[in-house]
């Protein structure tokens, strides 16, 4: 009962002394708050990459290779003038990928680029148009929200119609329905037949709301293939993916009839490159966020040791009385050690509070996630930081002399 009575008294002691120096703890807690606020922030700012990495790549299919004559990624390492000059992908591989591949459920073609669209005196910029085959929905896990998919016969004739996003719809229609309607796109006419639903930015930058589908063959006949095509080959599930996507190979140096010992000239592409770049991108922002943080809470706790040494000396006489009328050792420890981490705990409190109100200006521009875990993880830093600089000063005060105590002016 006793040791309970202990700490509730240390802590009002501890509660009592910040409020008589409200500022001195406050400037005292004020690196304690830069590094919590860093540490909640990073965390924030990874998670949200997370989160959005997460709905950006089941953008692009789930278990999807791309054929393409240039692999993803940059860096040292990235051969351009190689991939440069590499064969074209041509359309006419899709059948023969779906006549050889066993493991292939679906295989689409698409090209894209940026374009313009017009509706009557409205004009949208900075479209991003594909051209593809008819199953480029399924393969890419997109959905219709209204109307419907072009169908096969429509790419085999090369019909002028389209499916459009929901920005785009927008930035045309305002309150007009859009199905029906006639659009140009590359100086052409096409009828919209359907509006996709709703899905984002791709990693959180590309708006890919703002988009026009074609048939693969209209889109020939405006722009032509010569650069630029992808195809699209899906497999059933994960474990499929990893023979297909071997067996993928294979039929394309058969396709480019590629010498055993030559290299390939094309790349099969796979999202998960993507999340290589993302760890790299998350390694170096953890990197650079803790070191700073770690100073700042360094800085910090060396900060709370000095403030709490002053305390103690200010308050030698009280110690004295208190041991005097046969306070312990330990009692006197535990009433500085939850000072010190009560200065710690207000800079913790304000750095969470600080980095709540920067994740919801982040959220304007990027995803950020604050997680209960982080704030847990932000509190016990403090308490840790708390501990371990405030105990030099209330060991030495908890081993003071009450009698030299006692005569201290």
């Amino acid at each position: 009962m006793r040791i309970a009575n202990s700490f509730i008294e240390g802590f009002r002691i501890a509660l009592q002394a910040l409020k008589v120096n409200k500022i001195r703890s406050t400037l005292t807690a004020l690196c304690i708050i830069i590094g919590i606020t860093m540490v909640t922030i990073v965390d924030s700012v990874t998670t949200g990459m997370d989160v959005t990495f997460e709905k950006s790549m089941a953008m692009m299919g789930q278990n999807v290779v791309y054929v393409q004559k240039w692999p993803w990624g940059m860096g040292g390492e990235y051969k351009w003038w190689e991939y440069r000059n590499r064969k074209e992908i041509e359309l006419e591989y899709v059948e023969q990928i779906r006549d050889y591949s066993r493991y292939a459920n679906n295989v689409t073609a698409a090209a894209n680029r940026g374009t313009s669209v017009r509706y009557k005196d409205k004009s949208a910029e900075g479209v991003g148009l594909s051209g593809a085959t008819a199953n480029y929905l399924e393969i890419q896990g997109l959905n219709i929200a209204e109307g419907r998919m072009y169908v096969e016969q429509e790419v085999r004739s090369g019909s002028k119609v389209a499916v459009i996003g929901n920005t785009l719809m927008e930035s045309l229609f305002e309150l007009e329905s859009a199905l029906g309607k006639q659009i140009r796109v590359g100086g052409q006419k096409f009828t919209v037949v359907g509006i996709l639903e709703k899905q984002g930015k791709f990693l959180g930058l590309e708006d890919t709301d703002n988009r026009i589908i074609i048939p693969i063959s209209a889109y020939k006949q405006i722009y032509g293939l010569r650069y630029g095509l992808q195809i699209g080959v899906q497999f059933p599930s994960q474990e499929v993916m990893k023979e297909g996507e071997y067996e993928l190979e294979g039929i394309m140096r058969r396709i480019r009839q590629l010498d055993a010992t030559a290299d390939n000239d094309f790349a099969l592409n796979k999202p998960e490159a993507f999340k290589e770049q993302l760890e790299g991108m998350k390694a170096g922002i953890y990197a650079v966020g803790f070191i700073l943080s770690g100073l700042s809470l360094l800085i910090g706790g060396i900060g709370v040791m000095n403030i709490m040494f002053v305390s103690v000396r200010e308050r030698t006489k009280e110690i004295g009385i208190r041991k005097a009328v046969g306070a312990k050792s330990w009692e006197i420890l535990t009433q500085f050690l939850l000072e010190a981490i009560a200065i710690c705990l207000l800079g913790g409190i304000i750095g969470v509070a600080l980095a709540g109100g920067l994740t919801i200006l982040i959220n304007q521009v990027f995803v950020a996630v604050m997680n209960v875990s982080v704030v847990i993880v932000a509190f016990s830093i403090c308490t840790f930081v708390g501990v371990t600089f405030g105990f030099i000063p209330a060991y030495r005060a908890a081993k003071s002399d009450p009698i030299e105590s006692l005569r201290f002016e």
